[in-house]
C-alpha cells in the first residue's frame, strides 16, 4: 500500500486532542491533515498517523513499515512505553508536550525517522540498561501485587514452592528492593505490572483447582 507524501492524519480517540492535535499540526503549514471526524477515508493513505496508546498501537502492528503511528499520550509507564515500541510505534509523546515537540516529532517521523521524548528516551534507556524480568518472574510478581503467599502463588501457578522461592529471590534481585511489598512498589512505579494481565500459568492452574 503506498502513502502519500507529507501527509497526517488524526486518530486519537480522545475527541479533544483530536481537535486540538488536528489545529496545532494544520498552523503549521507543512503537511496537509485530516482527522477521522472530518474524513476517515483518508487514514489509509497518510504518511503519519498520529493516535492515543491504544489506537496507536493496534494501528501499529496493522500497518507494518507503510504508515509510520505517532502516540500522544499520558502514559508513560516503562511497560506502556516498550509494549508500543515493541509493537512498531515510530514516535512517542507525552500530551504534555510542547507545540513546537509536536511539530518536531512529526516532522521527523515524516522523513522516515524515529522520535521519542526526552522522557521518554530516558525510560526506553533506563529500562534497557536493568535486568529483563522472565515471563514466569513477572506471574510471580502479578501475584505478590494480590497479596499471595508462597504457597497460594505455588497453586495458583501449577508449580512447586521452592521453585516460586527461586523466582521470588529473581524478582527481588532484579527489582533491587528489599522485600516483597517493595518489589510491588518498585514494579508498579516502573509500570513492569499490568492490572489487566492474568499470569500465564492461570488458565491450567485454575482448571486444575475447579
Amino acid at each position: 500500500m503506498s502513502t502519500i507524501p507529507n501527509t497526517v492524519h488524526i486518530v486519537h480517540a480522545d475527541p479533544a486532542m483530536s481537535a486540538g492535535l488536528f489545529v496545532l499540526l494544520a498552523a503549521q503549514g507543512e503537511w496537509r491533515v485530516s482527522s477521522e471526524a472530518d474524513d476517515p477515508s483518508r487514514g489509509s493513505l497518510a504518511q503519519v498517523l498520529v493516535a492515543d496508546y491504544a489506537t496507536g498501537i493496534a494501528l501499529a502492528r496493522r500497518c507494518g513499515v507503510h504508515q509510520a503511528v505517532l502516540i500522544v499520550s499520558q502514559l508513560d509507564k516503562e511497560w506502556e512505553v516498550r509494549t508500543a515500541m515493541e509493537s512498531g510505534v515510530q514516535g512517542y509523546l507525552h500530551q504534555s508536550c510542547s507545540h513546537d515537540e509536536l511539530a518536531r516529532a512529526v516532522r521527523q517521523l515524516v522523513r522516515g525517522i524515529r522520535y521519542l521524548s526526552e522522557a521518554v528516551s530516558r525510560s526506553v534507556a533506563a529500562s534497557l540498561s536493568r535486568a529483563t524480568l522472565t515471563e514466569r518472574e513477572t506471574d510471580v510478581l502479578e501475584l505478590l501485587a494480590e497479596g499471595c503467599c508462597n504457597k497460594l502463588i505455588a497453586r495458583r501457578l501449577g508449580i512447586g514452592v521452592g521453585t516460586v522461592k527461586t523466582h521470588v529471590k529473581g524478582v527481588m534481585s532484579k527489582l533491587d528492593a528489599t522485600a516483597r511489598t517493595h518489589a510491588v512498589v518498585v514494579a508498579a512505579a516502573r509500570g513492569l505490572i499490568d492490572p489487566g494481565r492474568r499470569p500465564s500459568g492461570m488458565h491450567g492452574a485454575m482448571a486444575v483447582l475447579q
